[in-house]
């Protein structure tokens, strides 16, 4: 999930405010659908937001031909059907709002741990990073190139690999494709960069090259239910607007497993104002004036 700004869900201190719009949907009906929510993927929608889903819930049953919440309800827990039919309804309830070389500050921090961690070594070096929350791949791609660009120069041995997760299926799938139109890539691609990682089709739209699509692993998973060996040891955890889906708790557990995940001396770059007063024995707090970065401290044996 690669959530945008304009979808942000802040889910900080809120009451349970009456929204006084008739939309079809009872006080107790959002509640059980978004205790579903919350059950099953461990978002949190406020009422603030009861239009958004009532309206998502409208289209995606209007498209199956459904006739009521709880005729939908029932159907999202009818097996391997509602199953399927439950990928399609998060995928609505997700946002994809994303693009090449967001957040430029973050991107820099990422460069510049790729180019310290390397220099005056000698020896191969590895770096891993987890893009958690990819949406539909131009982050998990962004990072790759300036990955690559700030490893290339070095004269021995580098590799660098990325593990990309989005709990949208749909947007994985268009993440793998790797093709996006003209405005999405020209609008955001530096010309030496489209030259190097693009390749035009003849539809007007791009195609990243296999060279790039090859550092990257891209899964459909659920943040909640991420375990530690599907992704590994990472040198970089790279989380931006996903938090904000969670409410407190479940943002300290979400950002306790991250923690657990980076190597010694590694680093997790989260959105800025996402998480407040969290603190890890092994994790020390960075000053970055735009991006909220904290990094492992090695400790002596």
């Amino acid at each position: 999930m690669g959530p945008g700004d304009s979808e942000h869900l802040n889910t900080e201190n809120l009451g349970t405010l009456d929204t006084g719009v008739d939309d079809g949907m009872g006080e107790h009906e959002f509640q059980v659908w978004t205790k579903l929510l919350k059950d099953r993927t461990g978002m949190n929608l406020p009422v603030q937001r009861k239009s958004f889903l009532v309206t998502s819930l409208d289209l995606r049953m209007n498209e199956i031909g459904c006739n009521s919440y709880e005729e939908y309800y029932d159907m999202l827990s009818s097996g391997i059907s509602g199953e399927i039919e439950w990928k399609f309804l998060v995928d609505r309830l997700t946002v994809h709002e994303t693009r090449f070389f967001r957040h430029k500050s973050s991107l820099d921090i990422v460069r510049k741990y790729a180019m310290e961690k390397v220099a005056g070594k000698d020896e191969t070096v590895r770096l891993q990073l987890w893009s958690a929350g990819c949406s539909t791949g131009q982050e998990a791609y962004t990072l790759a190139m300036v990955l690559d660009q700030a490893l290339k120069s070095r004269s021995g041995q580098t590799y660098f690999g990325i593990v990309a997760t989005d709990i949208s299926a749909p947007s994985i799938k268009t993440a793998q494709q790797a093709l996006y139109n003209q405005r999405q890539v020209e609008k955001h691609v530096d010309s030496l960069l489209l030259d190097r990682y693009f390749e035009k089709q003849t539809d007007e739209r791009f195609v990243i090259t296999k060279e790039l699509r090859n550092r990257i692993c891209f899964a459909p998973m659920n943040i909640m239910n991420v375990s530690k060996e599907a992704i590994g040891e990472v040198d970089i955890v790279y989380c931006q607007n996903l938090l904000i889906y969670f409410d407190r708790e479940k943002r300290f557990e979400i950002v306790n497993f991250m923690a657990e995940l980076l190597k010694p001396g590694g680093i997790m770059i989260l959105g800025s104002g996402e998480i407040l007063a969290w603190k890890h024995p092994q994790m020390k707090l960075q000053d970055y004036p735009d991006s909220l970065v904290y990094k492992r401290q090695i400790t002596m044996s």
